[in-house]
């Protein structure tokens, strides 16, 4: 199983229960994309914050050093160096638009899709909020200095009501020890931003697939989950009242269960 985690965040981000319920049946594979954690730094253009607003309004499509596409190949190059033919895939927020990705393209090689908190790139839905949007580009720019107390201050406005901040603030302090690449960050939206719309590419994915979403997520907007869940023929969505951007230790065994029982479908 694959596991393909968020914009700027690292593999260490995945919630130690998850994998743990999830290696009892699964090998467990997780990683790095690139431009994030220890993977491979990009040389080239981070959008910037005039670029990213417009695209949000549709007022153009911004340049990008690379897309979606290219991450989902990357994704695809890691089961080949793992000489893994097929796998099932689970991908969290921008994740979830690389796991989409590779159904897409690389159909033989994905027997399942979980896509959560993500959206289709239909800039119509799955949008971020209008006042969290303004929030976040009210947060005054990280420092090395800075970057724990800022990681936290901002998971507290994707979060949902059950979340514990030493935990994330001790996590914080550990991933940024492990790698701080904000420029990396800014490469990975631009590839989102850059990306087109998956709509009509997903309605041919036949990968049995779960879309899972918080109805309180702020940052990618419950309509982004039901669109995912529409355009894919088939396909099954759990919500939760009470998750928002993130990943509620109370809702991780759901989480586990339903992604089995998404792979079950497969078989």
């Amino acid at each position: 199983m694959l596991l393909v985690m968020g914009l700027g965040a690292q593999l260490t981000a995945w919630p130690d229960d998850l994998i743990e319920l999830l290696a009892r049946r699964f090998r467990v594979v997780t990683f790095d994309n690139r431009d994030a954690g220890l993977s491979t730094e990009i040389d080239g253009p981070a959008i910037t914050p005039a670029a990213y607003m417009r695209s949000t309004f549709r007022l153009g499509t911004p340049r990008s050093a690379y897309l979606l596409a290219d991450m989902a190949d990357d994704a695809v190059g890691l089961l080949d160096a793992l000489h893994i033919d097929r796998a099932h895939v689970v991908g969290v927020s921008m994740g979830g638009m690389i796991a989409q990705t590779m159904a897409i393209s690389h159909h033989t090689r994905v027997v399942s899709l979980t896509s959560i908190m993500s959206n289709t790139g239909d800039r119509r839905r799955g949008r971020t909020a209008p006042r969290l949007m303004a929030k976040l580009a009210r947060r005054p720019p990280a420092s090395a200095d800075t970057a724990v107390e800022e990681f936290v201050k901002t998971y507290a406005l994707l979060a949902g009501p059950v979340w514990d901040r030493a935990e994330v603030e001790q996590n914080a302090k550990a991933a940024i020890a492990r790698s701080y690449r904000p420029a990396g960050t800014a490469r990975q939206l631009g590839a989102i931003t850059a990306s087109p719309n998956r709509t009509s590419d997903l309605a041919n994915v036949s990968a049995p697939t779960l879309v899972i979403h918080g109805m309180l997520d702020r940052l990618v907007l419950p309509s982004g989950g039901m669109a995912t869940a529409g355009a894919v023929p088939g396909a099954r969505l759990l919500m939760f009242p009470d998750m928002a951007h993130d990943l509620p230790a109370t809702r991780i065994p759901e989480i586990a269960e339903a992604i089995e029982a998404n792979t079950v479908r497969a078989a």
